[in-house]
């Protein structure tokens, strides 16, 4: 009995062996960044089996095999769809400034994606006035409603829109509504799903979590858009998920989520429609694209195109962190930005870096807390380095700032659902609108200054005396940057 006890155990470390070394071989052929596959190293080797495990549930970009083939098999029609916006006159590079051209032949020749004229846009931050705004909408449509978000909490406001899709739905409004698995529990456990399928919504949950499936798809690929279209007329789009900051998260101890939403109205939102249908077509492997916009831009109208930027599995890789770079790398006098999530790529961070050794004032707005605390010690990580570049880093303090968003020159601005971690910048399914209008840019770029107001600059040599304690968190939660 003793051989054989002996024998179950060297059979159990070679097996380990082949499995580590066979996973390390996978790390090390897979194409990414040399600073990903040293992390993914030290963790199966600094936590054994589970470290293992990890890879296999976080590892890879895996959308799940149905999904990949949906996704693979859509790209030619919705590229096609996407390339006829070329023809109408809502496209006109000739009059584009010189921020946004670059980043519209960027997602023209990846995605056959223009940027288009003739948009009005408007900036909310009252997390009232933008779900009273939703209400009135969805009490104003006729024919549809398109929906997508990350989080659908119940409660407070969020109920009186539940209210209003479900009164739109009886009076014949095509209702759909797409909602991430992972972030909306609490709805899809809550009478408004059954009341919404009863009044006859589509309500369907996007990359659905279950226990069978955990090594069949990567568990923390999430549909992170927040998208509404009405009547392919109105579109909404930014940080917000369908909740109202004082039913939500109330006893994290972070404050009230500060958030923005833009309103859309124009060309773009039948893009944004698109990128509705898009998704829904994956889950479901049902076509929607919308109808072509009219495009009927006169040329003496203010121009203020909108370069729509979609990201995540079917899509090219990497677009919105090539447009970030792209958009980062054309300032001539400031760059300020605002992000809940900041563990960037090695690339974004010499980005940054770069650009305010050359003269530029780099502006970086976070949270003081965060909801996630791996977040908050793996931003802090980047502290040093960023400030010995000169980059100014202020901690809000005004409650969890979830605003995404980059003022470039205050003439220039990119809005949206992405933070500034490797999850959003290379994995989720993500929107940023790039937006060449200086008025909205300002409007934009005042907000980010009201942020300013209720932040304190981390002093750079007051930063110096923190505690070797934290240092050591730094270093240990950055070492999860895969995972974060």
């Amino acid at each position: 009995m003793e051989k054989f006890y002996h024998f179950l155990t060297l059979a159990g470390i070679v097996v380990y062996w082949l499995l580590v070394a066979g996973v390390t071989l996978r790390v090390v052929l897979k194409r990414r960044a040399v600073s990903i596959s040293l992390a993914w190293l030290m963790i199966i080797y600094i936590l054994p089996i589970v470290g293992v495990i990890c890879y296999f549930l976080f590892g890879e970009m895996n959308l799940g095999k149905k999904r990949a083939e949906r996704a693979k098999e859509m790209f030619e029609p919705f590229g096609h769809w996407f390339n006829q916006l070329n023809d109408c006159n809502a496209h006109s590079p000739e009059t584009m400034g010189r921020h946004i051209y670059k980043i519209d032949q960027l997602c023209n020749h990846r995605l056959s994606l223009p940027a288009l004229s003739g948009n009005t846009l408007s900036l909310q931050s009252s997390p009232q006035d933008i779900l009273h705004s939703v209400i009135n909408d969805i009490e104003n449509a006729q024919t549809s409603i398109q929906m997508v978000f990350y989080i659908w909490h119940p409660g407070g406001l969020a109920d009186s829109v539940a209210t209003a899709l479900i009164q739109a739905a009886k009076r014949g409004v095509k209702v759909r509504l797409l909602l991430d698995s992972a972030g909306s529990p609490r709805f899809f456990r809550s009478p408004w799903y059954t009341m919404m399928r009863d009044a006859g919504i589509e309500v369907l949950q996007a990359l659905e979590v279950s226990p069978w499936r955990i090594f069949l798809r990567r568990l923390d690929l999430r549909q992170h858009r927040k998208i509404i279209v009405i009547d392919e007329l109105v579109a909404y789009t930014g940080s917000m998920n369908m909740v109202d900051p004082a039913y939500f998260k109330q006893n994290s101890g972070v404050g009230q989520w500060v958030d923005i939403m833009v309103r859309v109205t124009g060309p773009s939102v039948n893009v944004m429609s698109a990128i509705h249908g898009w998704d829904w077509e994956v889950e479901t492997g049902r076509r929607m694209l919308p109808s072509l916009p009219e495009c009927s831009v006169e040329p003496e109208e203010v121009q203020n195109p909108i370069q729509v930027v979609p990201s995540g599995p079917g899509m090219p890789e990497y677009l919105i962190h090539q447009v970030l770079t792209l958009a980062i790398n054309q300032a001539n006098e400031s760059v300020r930005i605002t992000t809940p999530y900041f563990v960037p790529s090695a690339d974004l961070v010499e980005t940054l870096k770069m650009t305010a050794q050359r003269g530029i004032e780099v502006e970086l707005i976070i949270p003081h807390k965060n909801d996630s605390m791996m977040v908050q010690w793996a931003s802090r990580a980047f502290y040093t380095e960023l400030m010995q570049a000169g980059v100014k880093i202020y901690e809000f303090y005004g409650g969890l700032l979830h605003t995404k968003s980059v003022v470039i020159d205050r003439q220039f601005c990119l809005v949206g659902t992405v933070n500034m971690d490797m999850r959003s910048l290379w994995l989720n399914f993500e929107l940023t609108l790039a937006i060449d209008d200086e008025t909205f840019t300002q409007e934009m770029y005042e907000l980010q200054q009201s942020y300013i107001e209720q932040s304190y600059r981390v002093d750079f040599t007051e930063w110096q005396k923190r505690s070797f304690y934290s240092r050591f968190l730094e270093r240990v939660f950055y070492l999860f940057n895969p995972l974060l």
